[in-house]
C-alpha cells in the first residue's frame, strides 16, 4: 500500500480525534503527573541542573501513557477492547523493559545531537519501531532498537517528514508557552501537559507506518 506524509497525518487525526474520549483519561493523567514531577524538579534544582533530572522523571511516566498508547493502537488493530485500568495494568507490567528501553534510546539521542544535532535526529528516526517491537512482539529493548533500525531502512524520509510535521508546531507552542507563562505556574502546567499529550500523535502515525510498511529485503 503507497504511503505518504499526507495520507499518515490524516489517517493520525482521524484515529485521534475519533478516540480522544479514550486517550484523555488513558493517557493525559500520566502526562499531567509528569510535569508537576518536572516543573518541582526545576524549583528545587534550579534550571541548570533540570535537564537530567527533568529526563529521568519522564523515564518513569512516559513509558507508561506510551505504552498505554501502543497497548490501546494494537488492541484496535485486533478487535479487542479493554478498559483504562486493563491497559494501565498492562503498561505497569511492560516498565521495566520499556524503561530500559527508553533511556538506552534517550542516550543515543542525547550523544546524537551533541554531535551536530543531525546524528540525533538519524537515530530518533532509526528508533521510530523500537517501542513497538517491544509491546507487540516482545523483543528485548536491545533486540527492538536492533530491529527497528533494520525496519526503518527504506522508510526514513517518510518517517522524517512526518516527524518534522508532527513535532515542528508542538516546539513552536512549547518556545511560546516557556516565553509566556512564566508568570503562572498552574497555566504552565496546563499548556505543557496540553503539548505532550498532542505530541502522542507522532506515536500513532509511527505505528501506521510500523504496521503498514513492507519489511526490507534481507
Amino acid at each position: 500500500m503507497p504511503m505518504n506524509p499526507i495520507s499518515i497525518l490524516r489517517d493520525t487525526w482521524f484515529f485521534f480525534s475519533r478516540h480522544i474520549g479514550t486517550l484523555l483519561p488513558l493517557c493525559l493523567p500520566w502526562i499531567v503527573v509528569e510535569t508537576l514531577v518536572q516543573r518541582q524538579i526545576d524549583v528545587a534544582a534550579g534550571s541548570q541542573n533540570f535537564a537530567p533530572w527533568g529526563m529521568a522523571a519522564g523515564l518513569v511516566f512516559y513509558p507508561l501513557y506510551t505504552a498505554s498508547l501502543i497497548l490501546f493502537l494494537i488492541d484496535r488493530g485486533e478487535g479487542r477492547e479493554r478498559g483504562v485500568r486493563e491497559l494501565w495494568n498492562a503498561a505497569l507490567r511492560l516498565w521495566p523493559a520499556f524503561a530500559l528501553l527508553s533511556a538506552l534510546s534517550s542516550l543515543l539521542i542525547l550523544v546524537g545531537l551533541s554531535l551536530m544535532v543531525l546524528p540525533g535526529l538519524f537515530i530518533m528516526i532509526k528508533m521510530a519501531f523500537s517501542e513497538f517491537l517491544l509491546v507487540q512482539r516482545g523483543h528485548t529493548p536491545i533486540d527492538a532498537m536492533r530491529e527497528s533500525y533494520r525496519l526503518t531502512t527504506g522508510h526514513f524520509f517518510l518517517l522524517l517528514t512526518t516527524a518534522l510535521a508532527i513535532l515542528a508546531p508542538v516546539w513552536l507552542v512549547e518556545g511560546w508557552i516557556s516565553q509566556t507563562a512564566e508568570d503562572s505556574p498552574a497555566l504552565g502546567v496546563v499548556l505543557h501537559s496540553a503539548s505532550g499529550f498532542f505530541q502522542l500523535m507522532l506515536t500513532v502515525a509511527a505505528y501506521r507506518i510500523f504496521i503498514l510498511a513492507p519489511e526490507p529485503e534481507a
